[in-house]
Order: structure tokens, then sequence, then C-alpha cells
């Protein structure tokens, strides 16, 4: 954080968590957070991405006006933290390697496909599912 890559991560994804989380102050610390959890599990760190998606969650329910219920914004993070795009399938590399693969990474492209396929078709559930729930609870 005090080298600035925080920011400047966080400044890249803008464009993305401004369509995905629209009320979001995009200089929070939330914002810093879910772009630190995106860019770990981007870069296939599993195990770095879990604290941070931690702590992330923890800052959406602290912005929550409603505790004992989950925000949209915390369930549109839940699903891009399920479903996240693996730009370098590290894990799934290592397995193939350590199981005698000469190429372990060369399923990167079709991790691309599916990746993104997951991630696109889990926000698009997530946002149609919320919409859904905001106009029932409104008739009530």
């Amino acid at each position: 954080e005090k080298s600035g890559l925080t920011n400047a991560v966080c400044h890249l994804l803008s464009p993305l968590l401004k369509i995905v989380f629209p009320k979001m102050d995009l200089k929070g610390k939330t914002a810093k957070a879910i772009s630190m959890n995106i860019t770990a599990n981007m870069l296939g760190l599993g195990n770095a991405a879990t604290p941070l998606g931690l702590e992330a969650m923890r800052r959406l329910q602290d912005d929550n006006p409603n505790k004992e219920k989950a925000s949209s914004d915390m369930i549109k993070f839940v699903v891009m933290n399920s479903a996240a795009f693996h730009l370098i399938p590290t894990t799934v590399a290592a397995l193939r390697r350590d199981y005698g693969c000469e190429n372990p990474f060369d399923i990167m492209p079709s991790s691309w496909i599916s990746s993104a396929a997951a991630l696109t078709v889990g926000l698009t559930a997530a946002v149609l599912f919320i919409k859904i729930s905001e106009g029932i609870s409104c008739r009530k």
C-alpha cells in the first residue's frame, strides 16, 4: 500500500468496479480491498486472495445499512470471488506439472474462456436475481 501499488491496481480496475459496483467510492478502502482480491485471483494466488476477500467482505458489511441481510454489493462480490477470472491458472498448472505434463501452462486459453464465461454467467444471474428480489420487496 505504501508503494502505491494498491492505488494503481484499483485505478486499473476502476472501469470494471464502476460497472459492477456503481454506488461504490472507487477511491475508498472497500474498492481497494476488492481490487486486491481480484488481482490475487487473476494471478492464481488463491491463498493470498482469501484474506483479501475477507477484508473486502468486512468492508462491504461495514457499508451495508441492513446488517441482517447481505447487500447486493456483497452478493456480487461473492460471485466475483467464486467465479474469478484466472489470467494465470497457477494451481492447475502446478498440479499438471506434478503429474508430468511437459507444458503445464498450455491450458491458459481454455482457462481464460471458461473463467470468463463463469464470471459473466455468475454476475448476470446475480444481477437478475437482485433485480427480481428488489422488485418483489417493492411490491410488499
